[in-house]
């Protein structure tokens, strides 16, 4: 093996970098002693020339890595595609088997980051704290437009049980809620404590506050939709902190619009790759349906904000150099979930 070969094993090219990836990365690779390239930019067809002599390449949930795009990695003598998030939507896994590179993920960091997150934003929501924080700062102590509503006996209904599905449930059920479930395989764990698993439909006929909690795939693409909506009680809440293509977002503003919908929360957005993790403050937005959505005066928009924590992006950098360590000594991953190819 080369020398050159040799370095190559030890880099690692990171796209879609934020100041607080190089702060835990570089923190946490003192343990490893990987060779750490940062990109800012997006991986797409067109920065993949940013690669050299690099085998592992770094991605977060925005990049894009196609047919087109792993072609070029090959090419660029890339072995391993790790994933520094637990969606991998934006990977083309049958390409990846095709052309014989391994990808592999973080399956769980903290799922109670994001579950919190959900429920911020519910709380947010419904008790308006961010009106009122704006309101009393400018000496306007008068309550009216705050009136909210307790979330104790409401029927709260989550989809998607996985590891974050499963703590949101714990906080609704300690909020006193009625938790509803739907999921294509029922938890034991979850029924104990109180969880009901019921039919999906059920879900949107009887729930008060629905929590998307659930990977995007074909399935589940656009689970929100006119169809879904119109079975919905009237100013029910929607939160989803999972992936933006789970909502059918023209379907969701005619709902705000007719006000079926009584509120709506998203962390996450079906285009945000254009938007989410810039500064845009003196640019002139060109997407008319995010625009849409943050004039209402009942929709929460975060900016993909959920699994920040100092927790998670600790348990991310280490889970991800464990992953890429296992995979260059030993070709395999101990945790299952996360090897994807």
């Amino acid at each position: 093996m080369s020398s050159e070969t040799i370095a190559a094993e030890k880099k690692i090219a990171f796209f879609s970098t934020q100041p607080y990836d190089k702060t835990f990365f570089n923190k946490y690779n003192t343990d490893f002693g990987f060779e750490l390239d940062f990109f800012e930019t997006q991986l797409n067809p067109q920065t993949v020339i940013l690669i050299e002599n690099a085998a592992i390449v770094c991605v977060f949930v925005n990049d894009i890595v196609n047919e087109a795009v792993i072609k070029k990695l090959v090419e660029k003598k890339v072995r391993i595609i790790a994933l520094r998030c637990a969606g991998f939507n934006n990977v083309d896994l049958e390409a990846a088997r095709k052309y014989n590179l391994k990808v592999c993920r973080v399956p769980a960091y903290s799922p109670q980051a994001v579950a919190e997150h959900a429920m911020a934003m519910i709380l947010t929501l419904n008790r308006k704290t961010h009106k009122a924080y704006n309101r009393v700062r400018e000496q306007n102590f008068s309550l009216n437009g705050l009136l909210g509503f307790d979330l104790f006996g409401k029927t709260i209904g989550i989809i998607g049980t996985g590891n974050i599905g499963k703590a949101f449930a714990k906080i609704a059920l300690g909020f006193g809620c009625k938790v509803l479930a739907y999921d294509i395989v029922t938890n034991p764990e979850m029924e104990k404590d109180g969880v009901e698993f019921v039919p999906l439909e059920t879900i949107f006929k009887l729930s008060d506050i629905i929590s998307l909690h659930c990977p995007l795939n074909d399935q589940t693409k656009h689970i929100i939709n006119k169809k879904s909506i119109d079975l919905m009680k009237k100013h029910v809440m929607i939160i989803n902190t999972s992936r933006g293509g789970l909502i059918e977002t023209a379907c969701v503003i005619q709902g705000l619009k007719e006000e079926k919908i009584g509120y709506l929360g998203i962390d996450v957005y079906e285009q945000e790759e254009k938007l989410f993790f810039r500064d845009l403050s003196a640019d002139i937005i060109q997407d008319d349906a995010i625009q849409r959505l943050m004039s209402f005066p009942n929709v929460l928009v975060t900016a993909h904000q959920a699994f920040f924590t100092n927790e998670a992006l600790t348990q991310i950098a280490l889970v991800t150099f464990n992953n890429i360590k296992s995979l260059l000594v030993q070709n395999d991953i101990e945790n299952k979930a996360a090897l994807l190819v």
